[in-house]
């Protein structure tokens, strides 16, 4: 699933960081309550420009109702577009953001957080004093602590992705991704392997997936904001974690990861592949299985049920194109020294939207090419991309999601690709609003794929705000021992598309409190 066409929220790692405690006369007289707050403020810096991500922390006892920021540069930093969650204006090095019109009010103890791109030269020195409403911040001046940046990996090299444009001249930097060393965990994720028709570890023990999705990977990068929607930074894991997940599924930008000229040179390219494996690196150091997959595909699609008529990779396309052989054979070259990593070849395909019957749509499901007249661009089959991944000597497991938007397993083994490693399971999407959506038909069609290879329910979700659906779905996977992964890890608003949080600190929607609860009575 994807829902985010403009991105609504931008968080980023929390490289440097500034805090300091204001003291707050609320509108009215001067009795009126005093309220504590804290700004703390963090960059994305990839050496001509940076993402600003500044956060609003109301610590006491009553609502702030209307609120204007403001701080100024020490440098040439200079503000570039319009900024998101707050009107960003900016004169000389002074710096204004204003409430934007849907959250004027920040709840006692709760935040809100507002971002913005600036480019700059020379040095990128972060501001120290911030004031809200013109109350100056008790305290202000104390210089940001700059956390320890991780180890920078090497990238992909360009020929492992033919088709990958010029690097950006500016140097990669590791502030995009996360720290190396996250404290969330007493141990690495597990490396696994398929046993029949389950995940095994090293030991050989079954390792059933329970786990969240993290959108916001496959859209800011495209759309120009950054790398990730919210922070990925160890307090962050720690709150995955504290809902006894154990898995993140990442979605990746194809368009993004090789490079392509449509995309910002500061998101595209090494940039993001450094910031996508620091992450990983993050997840699986803090004992989460990550699984990568290709969420958003190049390829002009404009047939039935199109999600959009670009080229490029701004949407969810029916199935892989050309560019997806090299987008996999550099991802697997990235990632195949760690079986802890599980490679998801495509979000979801509908080629039985794209051709004249479901048995076309398998057909072109497994062997892409002229299997596939109803798509104007070259189509990678998963034959093709399964053979593109071990050809690189990875033995990751695979997870294959099948038609109708990864919905109906239907006709999954008879199609299934040849795996000469025997890793290969089967991925699995079902909301509310699926056609197979009903216990009858989780029995009929995906019970015998479950039967005979691994399923991960990669996505589940209601478009409710509630969790009665789920939680049937959950009943049901349990009782055949089947891993899931909730959509998703993000603070949008759940009656617009299933969000399971509000905040990132991992306070639960009332759709996600069911996915919480859940996970924590599993154990």
């Amino acid at each position: 699933m994807s829902l985010r066409t403009t991105a609504l929220a931008l968080g980023s790692a929390l490289v440097a960081t500034a805090a300091a405690g204001l003291t707050l006369i609320g509108p009215g007289t001067a009795a009126a309550a005093t309220t504590a707050c804290t700004v703390d403020y963090s960059v994305n810096d990839w050496g001509s420009g940076f993402t600003a991500n500044v956060k609003i922390n109301n610590v006491g006892s009553a609502a702030l109702n209307g609120w204007t920021l403001t701080y100024a540069y020490s440098g040439n930093q200079t503000l570039s577009g319009t900024g998101w969650n707050g009107t960003w204006s900016q004169s000389g090095k002074n710096v204004t953001v204003v409430n934007p019109a849907w959250a004027t009010s920040i709840p006692a103890g709760g935040n809100t957080t507002a971002g913005a791109n600036f480019s700059y030269s020379g040095t990128n020195t972060a501001p120290t004093a911030f004031a809200v409403n013109g109350v100056p911040c008790t305290g202000a001046g104390a210089t940001p602590t700059v956390s320890a940046s991780p180890t920078a990996s090497p990238s992909p090299s360009a020929s492992a992705s033919p088709t990958v444009s010029a690097s950006p001249t500016a140097s990669p930097s590791p502030s995009p991704s996360p720290s190396g060393s996250p404290t969330t965990g007493t141990g690495a994720a597990p490396a696994l392997h398929v046993s029949g028709n389950s995940l095994a570890d090293a030991n050989g023990s079954t390792v059933t997936l329970h786990g969240v999705n993290r959108s916001g990977t496959e859209f800011m990068c495209v759309q120009g904001y950054g790398f990730f929607d919210g922070p990925v930074d160890a307090t962050s894991i720690a709150a995955i974690k504290s809902w006894h997940a154990n898995a993140v599924r990442v979605p990746l930008n194809e368009d993004c990861w090789l490079g392509q000229s449509n995309v910002n040179s500061a998101y595209a390219g090494a940039n993001y592949r450094t910031a996508i494996k620091g992450w990983v690196d993050a997840l699986r150091g803090a004992g989460i299985t990550p699984i990568v997959e290709m969420h958003w595909s190049r390829g002009q699609y404009t047939g039935n049920s199109s999600g959009c008529s670009d080229v490029n990779a701004t949407c969810q396309k029916p199935m892989p194109g050309a560019d997806a052989v090299p987008f996999w054979q550099s991802v697997a070259n990235t990632f195949k020294d760690t079986d802890q990593v599980v490679f998801d070849l495509f979000n979801e395909p509908y080629a039985d939207r794209s051709e004249s019957s479901v048995t076309q749509g398998w057909l072109c499901w497994r062997d892409g090419g002229s299997a596939c007249p109803g798509i104007a661009y070259p189509v990678s089959g998963m034959q093709t991309l399964v053979n593109t991944v071990r050809a690189t000597g990875a033995q990751n497991v695979i997870l294959i999601g099948g038609l109708a938007y990864s919905n109906d397993l239907g006709q999954w083994l008879t199609y299934k690709p040849t795996d000469p490693t025997g890793n290969l399971g089967a991925a699995w999407h079902v909301y509310n609003f699926n056609t197979c959506s009903t216990v009858s038909c989780w029995n009929s069609t995906v019970a015998p794929v479950a039967a005979k290879v691994p399923v991960v329910a990669g996505e589940i979700g209601e478009n409710t705000c509630s969790h009665g659906f789920i939680d049937q779905v959950m009943s049901w996977l349990d009782s055949q021992h089947l891993g899931y992964l909730g959509w998703t890890w993000n603070t949008w608003d759940c009656s617009s598309g299933p969000s399971l949080i509000s905040n990132f600190d991992g306070t639960p929607t009332s759709f996600g409190i069911g996915l919480r609860d859940h996970f924590r009575a599993l154990g």
